[in-house]
């Protein structure tokens, strides 16, 4: 009986007991290093040897680092300054290379007295992305506009920009950010101009030039809206209006405008490009241009239609079987062949035409996995509701498969940007052998092997860095599993 009563009275207890401590397995660095870096004999083994080789890379490059010299003119004065610190034998690292050739390295051969354009025109790209990658947190949005519109002021003006040019510079970032905030709709129609404007800030030039480029889109999209009724046809015709206008009347007219109302900036060559303004410029027009042109081609790929997915197939199975540097080499000499007696096309266009044609056949792979992994019910719900091909990819289908891509699809733009140093093998100069080979192929700098690659190297993971980390918050922006 007694052990039937213990087993149907419950215990209450009247008091509270005090309150303990967590035990040290089960909270802490204690637990952490328990379950990350000594869970097992294996895990035990490879965190020691890790830790041994950290410890002698340490000790190896430590002194390196430590001994460094940041103010000198030439390496033979480096080495001096190391030994009569620290001794006969010792070495160091001399980033007096950097100090002395920064300009060459972020902008090449570029006029230095034209330096702010190309720091304006950069700075101005946060601006033009941040109605479509900072719309929904508004501190992020003004953090990022913020630091943006500052630097790129502050840099331009201690790069010695024209008071006029730095004036014009911090109306139309004031501007600029005041429409991003309060008119999102017309900021997006400034970053779809944004590139006209960047190539004309970058490679200078009648102003005119890109205005008419912008007039014969305008045309062509007034043609098909006109026409719009006509469907697939009206749009043939619109682009055609456009192809038309930019063939036979742009270039009169440009040259009419720019004697009626003269304003230019002074040109600068291809050739005079180079180092991270030469990365950067072809990897963001890559970048920017291989998204859409992907999405075309995995929507291509998937067709109904024989002719347009056998195009589709041939194109991305073509371009993804060839080396991007076999890419270049066409663009840099055999496209020449191929073009009338006397045409003059530029060399960095011919390269971001080709580095786009590569990325998109990757990209197109990469969103035909997204779409393929949709549920087919996403489909049928959308033929349900009577949508129809366009609407329903735009609405329903894209969105999807765009959210599971975001790893694979920033991951490829990080890839595009850091093959934009294969174009040293056609004659540009990439910011990390090119250039580096040239700036130690003066009497002053011979020798300087490390130091611009580190510097280079440094460069490129802070952008790749940040467009991962990006690429991570949008992932938890854009979970919607749970919501």
């Amino acid at each position: 009986m007694s052990e039937l009563h213990a087993e149907t009275v419950p215990y209450v207890r009247d008091t509270m007991l005090p309150q303990a401590a967590p035990p040290a397995s089960q909270a802490g660095a204690v637990k952490w290093l328990r379950d990350n870096l000594f869970s097992g004999p294996v895990n035990t083994l490879l965190t020691v040897i890790g830790l041994a080789i950290i410890w002698w890379l340490f000790q190896h490059f430590y002194p390196w680092f430590r001994h460094s010299v940041w103010n000198a003119s030439s390496m033979a004065e480096c080495r001096a300054l190391i030994t009569a610190q620290w001794g006969d034998g010792a070495t160091g690292a001399c980033f007096g290379v950097i100090r002395e050739r920064w300009n060459q390295f972020m902008f090449g051969f570029y006029p230095s007295e034209h330096y702010w354009r190309p720091t304006a025109t950069f700075g101005l790209l946060f601006l033009a992305v941040a109605p479509v990658l900072f719309t929904e947190s508004r501190l992020l949005r003004w953090t990022v506009l913020a630091i943006a519109g500052v630097l790129t002021f502050a840099l331009a003006m201690v790069l010695d920009g024209p008071t006029t040019g730095l004036a014009l510079l911090a109306v139309g970032i004031v501007l600029w950010t005041a429409l991003i905030e309060y008119a999102p709709s017309r900021a997006l129609l400034l970053s779809l101009i944004y590139p006209l404007f960047a190539v004309w800030m970058l490679w200078g030039g009648p102003v005119w030039g890109p205005a008419m480029v912008l007039a014969g889109a305008i045309i062509g999209l007034v043609v098909w809206r006109l026409l719009a009724r006509l469907g697939v046809v009206g749009a043939v015709l619109g682009l055609l209006a456009a192809v038309a206008w930019w063939a036979f009347y742009a270039g009169a007219a440009a040259a009419d405008l720019q004697v009626l109302v003269p304003a230019a900036l002074p040109p600068v060559s291809s050739r005079m490009f180079g180092g991270f303004l030469l990365a950067i410029t072809i990897g963001v027009a890559g970048i920017v241009m291989s998204l859409p042109l992907g999405i075309i081609l995995a929507l291509a790929r998937q067709s109904d239609m024989a002719v347009v997915k056998s195009f589709a197939v041939i194109f991305i199975e073509f371009i993804r079987g060839v080396p991007l540097i076999t890419l270049l080499f066409v663009a840099s000499i055999l496209l020449n062949y191929f073009l009338p007696p006397g045409t003059s096309f530029d060399i960095i266009l011919r390269v971001i035409i080709m580095v786009t044609l590569f990325a998109s056949a990757y990209m197109a792979e990469v969103i035909r996995g997204g779409l393929a992994s949709l549920p087919r019910g996403q489909y049928e719900a959308a033929g349900a509701l009577g949508l129809d091909y366009w609407k329903a990819q735009r609405l329903i289908i894209l969105p999807q498969a765009l959210k599971i891509s975001i790893p694979a699809i920033v991951g490829t733009f990080i890839g595009v940007f850091k093959d934009t140093t294969l174009v040293t093998f056609v004659g540009l100069f990439d910011p990390l052998k090119q250039m580096a080979d040239t700036i130690r192929a003066s009497f002053e700098w011979k020798g300087a092997y490390w130091e611009p690659y580190i510097f280079t190297g440094a460069i490129f993971f802070i952008l790749c860095f940040s467009m991962s980390r990006y690429s991570m918050y949008l992932e938890q922006r854009l979970k919607r599993e749970h919501s």
